[in-house]
């Protein structure tokens, strides 16, 4: 097992918040906008990360919190053989821009990533692409992951860290949007202790390595028209201001986008660097 130490993410808050309140408060953030249309460039995420993962034909697969199915797609599209994963949603989200079930006979199922309706180890694999990071509790979670999967099986993850780009949008949002109060920052799962903290008991390895994704864009007013109409937490953020706050989020969103750019000034390249986690856990 190896793990590095990472600072920068903000520790576990020792005060007990309302979860319920909070999810309530998470499903209307993720189900406004339209994430299809942000998920849908992020594909390449959920291929590496099955690649990662190692899925092979015979497998069954859980896809947590899955979005668009990118990650659901890639094991399923290029292993014919393998058994149908099954997604769960931590919210409901709308199916446009993504396969039917008719289409490539997976199921999905609308359920709490913090309370999945799967009896104990019936699962191989289980992915999360950018989603169960996102999980108010953030134990109850991973327990609930590890319950799922068989002995021997592997838990992946692609989770944003809190000095890569997004990781600094969100704490670019908290600093006009307060955050709710004693939630732990998601960004703890892009850091490799949490993920021994979460995980380390149960598991016989755990394999981290920091990736990037680019985001590409014409221009960095291009991305924020993008993740304003479109990316739940975005479209909230702008929608809680007046105009001029709005305004003032907008010119520190360009700031930071202009600041991580490295394609000049012909269009946008943003990297922004995320944590690829593999857990094997123990036979």
């Amino acid at each position: 097992m190896h793990a590095t130490t990472t600072s920068g993410a903000r520790e576990a808050p020792t005060t007990q918040p309302d979860f319920a309140a909070i999810t309530a408060k998470q499903q209307a953030t993720w189900a406004s906008g339209d994430f299809a249309v942000i998920g849908v460039t992020l594909q390449i995420v959920g291929e590496t990360l099955a690649e990662a993962a190692d899925v092979r034909a015979g497998e069954r697969v859980l896809d947590v919190v899955a979005g668009n199915r990118t990650a659901t797609l890639r094991p399923h599209t290029g292993l014919r053989a393998s058994r149908p994963p099954t997604t769960c949603p931590r919210c409901s989200r709308r199916e446009k821009h993504a396969p039917g079930p008719k289409a490539l006979d997976v199921e999905f199922q609308v359920a709490d990533a913090e309370d999945l309706p799967f009896r104990d180890a019936s699962f191989d694999v289980v992915l999360s692409t950018f989603g169960v990071m996102f999980t108010p509790e953030h134990a109850r979670s991973a327990r609930e992951m590890l319950r799922v999967l068989r002995s021997g099986g592997r838990i992946a993850l692609a989770n944003w860290t809190p000095e890569g780009f997004i990781g600094q949008l969100f704490k670019v949002i908290g600093g006009h949007v307060r955050p709710p109060a004693g939630l732990a920052s998601p960004a703890l799962w892009g850091t490799e202790p949490h993920i021994v903290t979460l995980f380390g008991s149960q598991a016989i390895d755990i394999r981290c390595t920091r990736r990037h994704f680019n985001f590409r864009y014409r221009s960095s007013a291009h991305w924020i028209q993008m993740f304003r109409d479109f990316y739940g937490p975005t479209h909230k953020a702008f929608a809680a201001l007046d105009p001029d706050r709005q305004t003032a989020l907008e010119r520190d969103i360009a700031a930071l986008l202009d600041r991580h750019n490295v394609a000049g000034n012909s269009s946008l390249v943003v990297p922004g660097e995320y944590l690829e986690v593999v857990v094997v856990v123990k036979q």
